[in-house]
């Protein structure tokens, strides 16, 4: 039987544009690895939103899988980021393969 490990996953929706501060945070606080997905549209309390390169508010997903420590120090690291610019941050527990790569 295959051994699996708890992590944490957290998944970061920000403006493309701020992209990279998120990524320095990760990198910053020792997470490894990192992947930038496209969204494309949404709805918030604030209502329907779409990606509009014209006006620069595209939106990503930054999707990491890290232990409970680093994925606590990027959740200090990044809280400012959460009010000032209107970042979304959730994290939940998964089982992955290979804990120590995470």
């Amino acid at each position: 039987m295959i051994e699996t490990v708890v992590r944490k996953r957290i998944e970061i929706l920000a403006d493309k544009a701020l992209q990279k501060r998120v990524t320095d945070a990760i990198d910053q606080v020792g997470i490894t690895g990192w992947t930038i997905l496209p969204v494309t549209e949404g709805k918030g309390r604030d209502g329907k939103w779409r990606e509009e390169r014209v006006t620069g508010t595209d939106k990503v997903f930054v999707l990491t899988i890290a232990s409970e420590d680093k994925a606590m120090a990027l959740a200090e690291a990044i809280a400012p980021m959460l009010t000032k610019f209107g970042f979304l941050l959730s994290m939940w527990d998964v089982e992955v393969i290979r804990g120590e790569r995470f």
